[in-house]
């Protein structure tokens, strides 16, 4: 699937969002993914996850034993990525501010783990996600994600497979532009539901 053709995705699922967000990372952006709408609709996601799943498969030779995603973005396609590899699937949930593994899932000492997530802006929570994995004593074999924001810039603790990237600027609360300050700014994420 080229750059363009997930952006249609998008599109056509009203999941590219303009307006003023903050973004779970807490920078500001004119424009969001909302990655949940996007999956909603069984056979959109079915060809964003393969897509990704193939050039998962592509770039991974070692074998991948569990998909792990951090709740609540990496649900959806973390599931269909670990269906499109026929793994188990788990996520990990925010308590307090910090990932935790619930619901009774384990990771198992030296599994193969690949993290997935919906987007990757600034990798704060893949690199989070990828402690809890260790601290189980699981191996990371690397981060998939249906899209890059940062466009290769994140720094994260491990290789990145896109789907694709987008450069999409962000803004921190010092530097936002005079056209979004006018917007109010809403905040579409989950990294602070309690």
């Amino acid at each position: 699937m080229k750059k363009e053709d997930v952006i249609k995705e998008f599109k056509d699922a009203g999941a590219l969002l303009e307006g003023h967000f903050i973004l779970s990372s807490g920078l500001h952006s004119s424009k969001y993914l909302q990655c949940a709408l996007a999956l909603s609709e069984p056979s959109r996601a079915q060809r964003l996850s393969s897509s990704l799943g193939k050039k998962i498969l592509d770039n991974i030779k070692i074998k991948i034993d569990l998909v792990v995603s951090p709740a609540m973005g990496g649900l959806i396609i973390g599931h269909e990525i670990a269906r499109y590899l026929n793994v188990p699937s788990i996520f990990l949930e925010r308590v307090n501010g910090k990932f935790e593994l619930r619901r009774g899932f384990s990771i198992k000492p030296n599994s193969n783990c690949l993290l997935v997530e919906d987007i990757v802006t600034t990798g704060l929570s893949s690199n989070e996600s990828i402690e809890v994995i260790k601290s189980f004593g699981g191996n990371i074999v690397g981060e998939a994600c249906l899209i890059d924001r940062s466009s290769g810039k994140a720094n994260l603790d491990t290789e990145l497979i896109s789907l694709t990237s987008i450069d999409i600027p962000t803004f921190n609360k010092d530097n936002i532009p005079e056209n979004l300050k006018n917007i109010p700014a809403i905040k579409p994420g989950s990294r602070n539901i309690s």
